[in-house]
């Protein structure tokens, strides 16, 4: 159940929502979490829009694009690690209609350690999210 937070320029995506969206459903297909509400409802995505000085690389440059994922521990392997690193810089530069933006874009995934990812005032482990999920599919 991944929370992911993009910071661009102002005026870098004409379509913040759609953005968002497809970042969060890609998530949930690299993470492999079955399509219930549980991890539907709990993958999201915001993005953070900063004002034309807020942001600069050492050169000065600020035309760049941070996309920052917490995951819970373990979820990603590393074939996984390439796959979203790869798919996120394609999502963002598609949002942004500048293929270009590919090679100024950075992903940083961070992993939750066991109990660090909390909704509904409740700090969930890695058996509480399989738990919470088969008691959801079992419902179905």
């Amino acid at each position: 159940m991944p929370m992911i937070d993009v910071y661009a320029t102002a005026g870098t995506f004409a379509n913040k929502h759609d953005l968002a969206q497809a970042l969060a459903a890609a998530m949930m297909r690299w993470e492999q979490v079955p399509d219930i509400s549980f991890f539907r409802d709990n993958t999201a995505a915001f993005i953070h829009d900063l004002g034309p000085d807020a942001l600069a690389n050492a050169t000065g440059d600020s035309n760049y694009v941070r996309v920052q994922i917490l995951t819970p521990i373990g979820v990603l392997n590393r074939d996984k690690q390439l796959g979203v690193v790869k798919e996120m810089t394609d999502i963002v530069a598609s949002a942004a209609a500048d293929p270009s933006l590919t090679g100024r874009t950075w992903v940083l995934i961070h992993e939750s350690p066991d109990g660090g990812w909390g909704v509904d005032g409740h700090a969930y482990t890695s058996a509480d999210i399989v738990e919470t999920a088969r008691r959801e599919l079992s419902r179905k």
